[in-house]
């Protein structure tokens, strides 16, 4: 269970940007492709969070383009079983979240290009 946001606080967690794993974790991320659109799910901007414990444990939050997804059910799965063989890896959480919704203007350039939209 998360703890409410302080007013104020901005909706997506900030990462943990500085851990030795966080890139591996952003890579493992970058290998899971929403079935309905060649776009890896990181560049998507499906990833809000990527946090990583002093112990190693990362907990990633999540959503999908929309709650009515067809894979919405196995989709953290995959993430997990993307993230989980990495050395160093302890435990791996996802957590899928609706808010702040998902918008085209939390994909990368990459994915905007990939897609037509530059």
């Amino acid at each position: 269970m998360t703890e409410p946001l302080m007013e104020g606080a901005p909706l997506i967690r900030p990462s943990s940007t500085e851990h030795p794993l966080y890139e591996q974790v952003v890579e493992a991320c970058k290998t899971v492709y929403d079935p309905e659109i060649p776009v890896n799910i990181y560049d998507l901007g499906l990833i809000y969070t990527i946090e990583i414990s002093d112990d190693s444990e990362v907990r990633v939050i999540m959503t999908l383009t929309a709650p009515g997804c067809p894979v919405a059910g196995e989709m953290p799965g995959w993430v997990a079983d993307a993230i989980e063989p990495l050395p160093g890896v302890r435990q791996v959480d996802v957590e899928m979240t609706f808010e702040p919704q998902w918008g085209m203007d939390m994909m990368s350039d990459e994915a905007r290009l990939e897609l037509g939209f530059m």
